[in-house]
């Protein structure tokens, strides 16, 4: 029915029938619902994201469909003032006083204000002393039966073990960037190449290898593979993003890519010569096909 859209990037995630519909309960209780974010978000102060793209506050608000679930956005600016909240000054001043909060949904890990200490017991003390019902979300288990979170989805993604991240996120990891010219040297190779710019700082990379991927440009999407990492066969030391697509023609520089990581094959490599990196790059191709073929209807 009529509802709310994050078009964020835990894409088809596997929720619970039961935690929507916690989480979609504040219209059944005769109460508002709101969405509230920080920006800039703390999370990302001296940590990698997993997103796709480094996302603030202001961005995520944006990507809201507002509908019958939604009331209102507020995006908070998140202010050394604020920074020194702790969990009641936040509870009090911020979710009481500006929001009139009367129930909070907890995640099993989670933890908000000063040194996370708005964790789920101490929001339960608040709560009966100042009015609102605190909701325990359980966690979400992954295949493996250990419950997700962004850090295992982090070590894994760290480790060049997609097949772990894709579990944890219900899709496969990906980067969004956007096509730059490069030096024209793969086309003269026979494999052209989509030359990404660089991503931000922050945005957390597999190790630097040739994947298998997919590339979501123009509207639609392509098997392809990808090269992260230098060229040390033509003495490049600079980290490269290309992506070659197979069976695909077309000109989208300026355009914004969403490479999806399938399958790590193999690490960067320094060949004799460039025909001897030409037979490795058909090797390549052929498996990044097989690979794709098989993990594309996965997630």
């Amino acid at each position: 029915g009529p509802g709310w859209t994050i078009r964020c990037e835990y894409n088809r995630l596997r929720y619970e029938p039961g935690m929507v519909g916690m989480a979609l309960s504040g219209k059944d209780t005769g109460g508002s619902q709101w969405f509230v974010t920080l920006s800039p978000q703390p999370h990302l102060n001296g940590r990698y994201t997993i997103f796709a793209r480094v996302t603030r506050g202001l961005d995520v608000a944006g990507r809201i469909t507002q509908g019958t679930r939604i009331d209102r956005v507020e995006v908070l600016p998140f202010t050394p003032e604020l920074a020194r909240f702790d969990a009641t000054q936040f509870v009090d001043e911020i979710l009481r006083a500006r929001f009139g909060m009367g129930e909070l949904l907890v995640g099993y890990d989670h933890g908000f204000g000063r040194d996370r200490s708005g964790h789920a017991k101490v929001l339960r003390e608040l709560g009966a002393v100042r009015g609102f019902d605190v909701i325990d979300v359980p966690p979400v288990q992954g295949r493996d039966g250990t419950p997700l979170s962004s850090t295992r989805i982090r070590q894994a993604v760290a480790a060049g073990d997609l097949a772990r991240a894709a579990d944890g996120l219900g899709r496969p990891y990906s980067l969004t960037s956007r096509v730059v010219h490069g030096d024209g040297r793969g086309r003269t190779l026979g494999f052209r190449t989509l030359n990404l710019e660089p991503v931000e700082s922050r945005k957390l990379l597999p190790p630097e290898g040739v994947y298998a991927v997919t590339a979501s440009v123009g509207g639609q999407r392509f098997a392809a593979m990808m090269n992260l990492g230098p060229r040390p066969t033509f003495g490049d030391p600079s980290i490269q993003l290309e992506v070659h697509l197979f069976d695909a023609e077309g000109d989208w520089y300026g355009q914004e890519v969403e490479v999806g990581f399938i399958r790590r094959l193999r690490d960067t490599q320094r060949f004799d010569s460039p025909a001897a990196l030409v037979a490795q790059l058909r090797q390549d191709a052929e498996m990044a096909r097989v690979s794709v073929a098989r993990g594309i209807g996965l997630y």
